[in-house]
């Protein structure tokens, strides 16, 4: 059922859908498998929720959240009311500038929403909510299964990625997995400093001391596979970084300081004018290019539009992305971003017709008249986390 057809008798379908929920006799339907592609060209899996599926969860997930807020610790920031994925970003750059960070470790959970595991979640849900009620719909949702080319299937692990409950379950079974456990050994075990930052299943940590960041990798691992969770062999990495990073890889012979991923930036060790110590944040080439992709094929697509259609089209798309990418830092790969896209613009308006009249001129009038200009929209990591958090440490 589509939102038009259920909104021809909303009043009366939402009673229904109500009095089930009361009486009981609510039923869960399984989720829709669809299939995305990443930007290492593999497929994402997604789960589409029936419409009424989706309320239930909407509703649901409002009132968890307001209990769940209080418990949750300061260091997760993902599908929380009031943060976002800056707001982690600057958790971190401010924790590297103002603690001692010497070695990063980059965190991946494999196939984190597919391996979550029915029982552990059951129990993590009932520790903090008492209502049977809410416990049923959750039993209800995990069981129902996805479909796929007509046929169901029904696990003992995972929760659809697309699903509107995903997010929370996945916050409340990292939260008792990952959260208050790390939370202990930083203060049971750790040497010297030690931060922390996780959005949803993204976790990354810095540490002062070497043996404390191989300790916690190890432990790690284990923690992990008590709860059918694993680190990702290939993706989760540990670096030299921080302010004496540089140095120290010299000095060991391995050229420079490594560099790590998190929420679209690659995060570098640079220096500043003034030769000081200075993370550079910058887009992921990778998914740069793949964006830029993406642009060319549907530019191709929309070459028959008229060109003020295909101009607001375009500058809306670019906006949006600028709107998250533009960071301190950052401006120069954005800049070689909005001159690629000029370009294949410029290439698609050639391929109108055989005998076109976009020369060189003509088209960067167009660039001017469409197209936004780079400008940096987000305001130093420190000035917004100090003004965000009124000095509370980012790795409470």
């Amino acid at each position: 059922m589509t939102w038009e057809q259920y909104r021809q008798d909303l009043e009366a379908n939402l009673e229904a859908l109500h009095d089930r929920l009361h009486r009981g006799a609510y039923r869960a339907r399984p989720s829709r498998r669809v299939f995305i592609p990443k930007s290492d060209g593999r497929q994402r899996p997604l789960g589409i929720a029936a419409l009424e599926d989706k309320l239930v969860q909407r509703a649901v997930v409002e009132v968890l959240n307001a209990i769940y807020e209080v418990d949750f610790l300061g260091f997760s920031y993902g599908f929380r009311r009031g943060r976002s994925q800056h707001n982690a970003l600057d958790a971190l750059a401010v924790g590297i500038h103002r603690r001692k960070v010497n070695w990063v470790l980059d965190a991946d959970i494999r196939g984190f929403f597919d391996a979550i595991d029915h029982g552990w979640i059951r129990k993590f849900v009932e520790h903090r909510i008492a209502d049977r009620r809410i416990l049923r719909l959750i039993q209800k949702w995990l069981s129902a299964g996805v479909l796929e080319n007509g046929a169901k299937t029904v696990e003992t692990v995972g929760s659809p990625q697309g699903a509107t409950i995903s997010p929370l379950l996945a916050n409340v079974y990292l939260h008792y997995v990952f959260d208050l456990w790390v939370e202990k050994w930083r203060r049971c075990h750790a040497r010297g400093d030690v931060i922390v930052v996780r959005y949803a299943d993204d976790i990354i940590l810095g540490f002062q001391y070497e043996s404390d960041a191989y300790g916690f990798r190890t432990a790690l691992g284990r923690r992990m596979a008590k709860f059918g969770l694993e680190l990702h062999p290939d993706k989760t990495r540990l670096v030299r970084f921080g302010r004496f990073a540089s140095r120290d890889a010299l000095a060991a012979g391995e050229g420079k300081a490594g560099t790590f991923e998190f929420l679209g930036f690659t995060h570098i060790c640079a220096k500043s004018r003034k030769g000081r110590f200075m993370l550079m944040r910058r887009t992921i080439k990778a998914r740069m290019r793949a964006t830029l992709r993406a642009l060319r094929e549907q530019l191709m697509r929309r070459r028959h539009w008229s060109i003020p259609e295909q101009g607001a089209w375009l500058r809306r798309v670019l906006q949006g992305y600028l709107n998250y990418h533009a960071v301190p830092t950052n401006g120069r790969r954005l800049c070689a971003l909005r001159t690629q896209v000029a370009r294949a613009w410029l290439h698609a308006l050639r391929r109108r017709s055989q005998r076109h009249r976009m020369t060189w001129e003509r088209g960067n009038a167009l660039v001017l008249r469409w197209l936004p200009p780079v400008r940096i929209l987000h305001p130093w990591p420190e000035e917004r986390f100090d003004a965000s958090t009124r000095g509370r440490s980012p790795v409470r």
